[in-house]
C-alpha cells in the first residue's frame, strides 16, 4: 500500500466512522442565524447537538473535567483510525508517514494561540510543558523564584526540587480567595519582587478555584527588570478567548484534553523565538538543533495516534466558537451557584465577575469534610467533583461541566447538595 492508497483508505474509513459530525454542527448553528453567544449559551436546543457528539456514560456525572475531559467522536474516531494505520508497519507509517504531519498540527495551534509556528512545541501535557521551561532555565544559588501558594502542586514540587539540588529560592505568597480586583492581583504578585528575583511562575487561571490572573500586566512589569515569567495555562486554552499578544507572555504551558477536548496526553508548550537558544530541553537535543523549537520534542518514541488528532479537536472547538463556549461555560456554572450560594453554611470561592472566571467554580461548605462529601457523591450519587482543601485558608468542592454537560446533570448536583445541606454533616456522617 503507497501513500496514496493509505489515505483513500483513510478517508474510506472516516466516512464508515460517521464523520457527518462537523456538517451537523455548522447546520446546527447556521439555524441560529447571528445570535449572540450569551443568548446561545441557554439555547438547549443547540447544546442538544453538541452533546450528542460525544460517547460518554451518562451514569455518571461528570463534574471534573477540569481534570480531563472526554474527547467528542470526530476525535475518537480520528485517534484510532491513525493508530490503526501506525499499527500496520509502525517503523514506516508512524515514522515516516505521519510523523511529518506533525507540522501541520504545529501550525494550526500556532494560528489559535496567535503566535509563529517555530515558537509552538508539541508535549503530552502542561506539567511536561511547563518542567521544560522550570528545568531548563539557567539558575544560580540564591536566585529567587517567585510564585504563590496556589499554584498547581506540580510546578511547586519541580521548583521545591531545584531549591533542594541547586540551592535557588522558592518564595511562595498567599491571596484572598475569590480575589477582589485585577490590581489587588497585580499587586500581591509585583510588591513581592525582590532584587534577587530572577523567575515569576504564575497561573493563567488556577486549578483550585478558576481565579484568572493579569497575566499581561505582570510580563509588562517584569520583562524590562530582566525577570522571566512562566505561565501556566494547563487550564485556559479552550475554555475562554485570548491570545498570545492578549497575555505578552515568553513562556506558556498548557494541556489539550480539557477544554480544547484533544486525546489525553496532549499538550504544548509556547517558547517566545528569541528565548528558544537559551532554554535547555528536559531530554537532551543535539547542539544543532539549539535555536529550533523541535529539540523540546526530542522524548524518544511515543504514539503519533494522540498528536495527530489535536487538529481535529480544534476543527471541532473552534467550529462551536471559543465565545459560545465560554458563555455556555459561564452559564452553566451560575446555574448551580445560584441555587446554592444562599444555602446556610455556603461560601464560593469564585468570583462571578467574566473577568476573573468562566466555567471552573469552587465552592465552600462548612461543617463538611470536604473529601469525605467528594466521596459520598460518587459513591452514593455518582456525581464526580474534586475536593480542595486549603488547609485553614478555603476548602470546597471544585465543579467543572463541559459543553457536552446536560442541563439535567448540573441540576441534579445542586438539588444534591440542597438535601445534603438540608440534612446536615452530622446525621450523614460527612462531619
Amino acid at each position: 500500500m503507497d501513500r496514496r492508497d493509505l489515505f483513500r483508505s483513510a478517508a474510506a474509513a472516516a466516512v464508515a466512522f460517521s464523520s457527518d459530525a462537523l456538517p451537523r454542527l455548522q447546520a446546527a448553528l447556521a439555524a441560529q442565524g447571528a445570535k449572540p453567544a450569551d443568548s446561545l449559551a441557554i439555547d438547549e436546543d443547540f447544546w442538544f447537538q453538541v452533546r450528542h457528539m460525544f460517547t460518554v456514560d451518562r451514569n455518571i456525572i461528570n463534574l471534573n473535567n477540569g481534570g480531563v475531559s472526554p474527547s467528542p467522536k470526530i476525535v475518537m474516531e480520528s485517534e484510532k483510525r491513525y493508530l490503526e494505520i501506525s499499527n500496520m508497519g509502525p517503523a514506516h507509517f508512524m515514522w515516516k508517514v505521519l510523523g511529518p504531519e506533525l507540522e501541520s498540527v504545529r501550525r494550526r495551534l500556532a494560528q489559535s494561540f496567535g503566535c509563529d509556528p517555530e515558537e509552538i512545541a508539541i508535549t503530552r501535557n502542561a506539567s511536561e510543558a511547563l518542567e521544560i521551561v522550570q528545568l531548563g532555565l539557567d539558575l544560580k544559588r540564591g536566585d529567587e523564584v517567585l510564585t504563590t501558594d496556589q499554584d498547581y502542586g506540580r510546578m511547586l514540587t519541580t521548583w521545591r526540587q531545584r531549591e533542594r539540588r541547586e540551592g535557588i529560592v522558592l518564595r511562595e505568597v498567599s491571596f484572598d480567595v475569590p480575589a477582589q480586583s485585577m490590581d489587588y492581583l497585580y499587586n500581591v504578585i509585583t510588591s513581592a519582587v525582590s532584587p534577587r528575583t530572577k523567575v515569576i511562575h504564575i497561573c493563567h487561571i488556577t486549578n483550585l478555584t478558576g481565579q484568572i490572573f493579569p497575566v499581561k500586566r505582570i510580563c509588562q512589569f517584569a520583562r524590562p527588570r530582566g525577570i522571566e515569567v512562566v505561565v501556566d495555562g494547563a487550564h485556559a486554552f479552550g475554555q475562554f478567548p485570548y491570545k498570545r499578544d492578549d497575555l505578552d507572555c515568553d513562556y506558556y504551558g498548557t494541556s489539550l484534553h480539557k477544554w480544547i477536548l484533544a486525546p489525553v496526553g496532549t499538550g504544548f508548550l509556547y517558547v517566545k523565538r528569541e528565548k528558544i537558544a537559551k532554554l535547555w530541553p528536559l531530554m537532551a537535543a543535539p547542539a544543532s538543533m539549539t535555536d529550533n523549537i523541535r529539540k523540546f520534542e526530542e522524548i524518544g518514541t511515543h504514539p503519533a495516534s494522540q498528536r495527530n488528532s489535536i487538529t481535529e479537536a480544534l476543527t471541532f472547538s473552534e467550529s462551536i466558537g471559543i465565545e459560545r463556549k465560554a458563555a455556555r461555560l459561564r452559564y452553566l456554572r451560575k446555574r448551580w451557584s445560584n441555587r446554592l450560594r444562599t444555602l446556610p453554611g455556603v461560601t464560593l470561592h469564585t468570583s462571578d465577575d467574566p473577568e476573573h472566571s468562566c466555567g471552573i467554580g469552587t465552592i465552600g461548605f462548612s461543617g463538611f469534610s470536604i473529601p469525605k462529601l467528594a466521596e459520598y457523591l460518587m459513591e452514593k450519587h455518582k456525581i464526580m467533583v474534586v475536593p480542595i482543601v486549603r488547609g485553614t485558608q478555603y476548602s470546597g468542592l471544585r465543579v467543572t461541566p463541559n459543553v457536552y454537560t446536560t442541563l439535567e446533570e448540573v441540576d441534579t448536583f445542586a438539588e444534591t447538595m440542597e438535601t445534603i445541606i438540608r440534612k446536615g454533616p452530622a446525621a450523614l456522617g460527612l462531619a
